[in-house]
């Protein structure tokens, strides 16, 4: 049995991989969206992410369509207090912003499209520098007084901002942020670390990491000459034009080959042992992809290992 691990100073126990939902609704149709989900927690998952955007980039949709489909699911299989369900605010077409009108109607639409009374972990989604912190925190501490959120985070936020917010929190005595969404991975280091991991680490935040696997350039899918059928294919593609991305590859495969593991759960497995990270972001389209994403909660690096790879993505 894999153990949980707590999201910062909150009461969340969550499994080491976190399931993202940005493909519900989008490359994975609902009956797929539901087996993944299924496969997922039946190996020990209970942390899914999504947003209220997911998918309003797709053709056709509006936003919300991740959630829907969640929702659908949580309610289908009765297991709505088995999940911690991550959602986040500020990016729908229909609620941008993180005004405290907007996140409170943001909020309402999750909360329904989710088919549920309460949000486990909600993030604002990227920070909006035209709202003082002390209205951000103000209307999510109210929502969670109200039982409608259990726990808060941020994502896609500045440190002196995220520093700010901290203060203003442990100052007025309102809901705290327990956790931070950063971008961050073996070819995306710079994003994180730094003042933003620092200030995690001093505030006692939990990572939680999107892009875990740079739209899947660290699966090791993506070779010279090789042809990937992926909508995020030419961004991951890129990163074997870089130096960093062909050293980081050829450790990984190393790697992987010593271990008898995928390189995927390898790419992960360096981000897990991170400080401050506790669990990855990873979403799969297919059952087929999910056991190298789940593999991460029995990998542990050795520490030779976990330095071979620091060296290749400096």
């Amino acid at each position: 049995m894999t153990s949980l691990r707590t999201l910062g100073s909150s009461e969340l126990e969550v499994f080491p991989l976190s399931l993202g939902g940005n493909v519900f609704g989008w490359t994975a149709d609902e009956a797929q969206s539901f087996a993944v989900l299924d496969a997922y927690t039946a190996a020990g998952g209970n942390f899914v992410d999504t947003a209220d955007v997911y998918s309003a980039w797709a053709p056709g949709n509006r936003g919300g369509e991740s959630e829907t489909v969640l929702g659908n699911w949580l309610a289908a299989r009765g297991n709505r207090s088995e999940v911690v369900v991550a959602t986040k605010v500020g990016a729908h077409p229909d609620h941008k912003g993180l005004s405290a009108n907007t996140v409170r109607a943001a909020a309402e639409e999750s909360l329904r499209r989710l088919r549920t009374d309460y949000i486990d972990l909600y993030y604002t989604h990227y920070d909006d520098p035209s709202v003082p912190v002390e209205e951000i925190l103000t209307v999510l501490d109210g929502l969670v007084r109200e039982g409608k959120v259990r726990a808060i985070a941020a994502s896609n936020i500045s440190a002196g901002r995220l520093q700010e917010s901290l203060d203003f929190s442990d100052r007025e005595g309102v809901a705290r942020y327990v956790a931070l969404q950063p971008h961050y991975n073996l070819v995306s280091r710079d994003t994180y670390e730094g003042p933003l991991q620092d200030i995690a680490s001093r505030g006692g935040l939990a990572a939680v990491p999107y892009y875990a696997l740079a739209s899947g350039f660290l699966t090791g899918k993506y070779r010279p000459g090789a042809k990937v059928d992926s909508p995020r294919a030419a961004g991951a593609g890129e990163h074997l034009q870089t130096e960093r991305g062909v050293r980081v590859l050829a450790a990984l495969d190393r790697i992987a080959e010593e271990r008898g593991a995928e390189v995927a759960t390898v790419a992960l497995a360096w981000l897990a042992a991170q400080p401050t990270v506790a669990a990855p972001i990873a979403s799969a389209r297919t059952v087929e992809q999910l056991p190298a994403l789940l593999a991460v909660a029995d990998l542990t690096l050795k520490d030779d290992e976990l330095a071979e790879l620091t060296r290749a993505s400096a």
